[in-house]
């Protein structure tokens, strides 16, 4: 079985291009240790002209930004990781890419009061499909019911893709995978509805579409995509407190993600949603999304236009 640590290719790190096996940190690497770090997950798609990352530069923007509220700065540009990122997707001849930059601290030193760390940078870029699985972008998935809270210690600590936020995360998809669902919903700790483990959610009633503030989510870019793509169709979208008896109630609903991309919920905690698979409205969405991330809808091209990997 291939790892993740033994494939051929090339990662980018702090500015140089290591062959993938050679892409190595320190065991006493200070991120490793205690979660301070920053990441994305972006997505290039095959385009008749080529590989094109969609939406660049907000996933660049939004790591410069989850690092400024740590604290941590980043020694290059935006402009250098944008190029890093094209250029990963060439150098390993990948038509389509799930792209990953990291900016972690390194092995400087040790302890929460190490005042010495660099900040390092990373990016790595391999083939990736249907993070939820082909069948269930089509049929829907099952998601459960979280009894882990998402919970912030800082109100912008929502807004910031952090290393160490994930736990929670990992916590909570374990925990619904072990009861025999594919994912879970999280809700904040007033009891309402926040996100997927790495999801934004949104439901459709009456086709209105309604998704949760951002209080305790992510600032998704395929969220944002969302609200654009359904209010240029002429759809109604409500940001609101929403709890869990809405979900129970709704027609269709979904969750969105560079991961999972637009998929499908046909059910929650073992109840039905809507017509138990996916719906028309979702269907739609889900039909422009992917024309617009391979260039095949022209309205959308500026979001396809930078990210060109040619």
């Amino acid at each position: 079985m291939m790892t993740m640590e033994d494939r051929d290719g090339f990662i980018w790190m702090d500015g140089e291009w290591l062959d993938w096996r050679d892409a190595k940190i320190h065991v006493l690497t200070h991120t490793l240790h205690y979660g301070m770090g920053a990441f994305e997950g972006v997505r290039a798609y095959e385009t008749e002209n080529g590989p094109a990352i969609f939406r660049l530069d907000d996933h660049t923007n939004r790591l410069f930004n989850s690092t400024k509220i740590l604290g941590m700065k980043i020694p290059f540009s935006v402009e250098s990781l944008n190029q890093a990122q094209r250029e990963v997707v060439v150098k390993n001849n990948l038509k389509s890419a799930y792209i990953r930059p990291m900016c972690f601290y390194g092995s400087e030193g040790m302890g929460l009061r190490a005042d010495n760390l660099k900040v390092h940078v990373m990016i790595a870029a391999w083939e990736w499909g249907a993070y939820l699985g082909e069948d269930n972008m089509k049929n829907g998935i099952r998601i459960r019911t979280s009894s882990y809270a998402r919970v912030h210690a800082h109100p912008s600590m929502a807004g910031a893709k952090t290393n160490g936020n994930y736990v929670n995360s990992m916590m909570a998809l374990k925990e619904a995978q072990d009861h025999g669902f594919d994912e879970a919903l999280m809700l904040d700790s007033e009891g309402l509805v926040s996100e997927g483990s790495g999801e934004n959610i949104f439901i459709i009633k009456d086709n209105i579409l309604y998704t949760p503030h951002l209080t305790s989510a992510l600032p998704g870019i395929t969220r944002h995509t969302i609200f654009t793509l359904a209010k240029n169709l002429g759809y109604k979208i409500v940001e609101k407190n929403l709890n869990c008896d809405e979900i129970y109630n709704a027609d269709e609903a979904f969750f969105t993600g560079t991961a999972a991309e637009i998929t499908p919920i046909r059910d929650l905690d073992g109840n039905q949603i809507g017509a138990g698979t996916r719906g028309p409205l979702t269907e739609k969405l889900q039909t422009l999304y992917f024309d617009c991330v391979h260039g095949r809808n022209t309205d959308y091209l500026e979001w396809i236009n930078n990210g060109r990997c040619v």
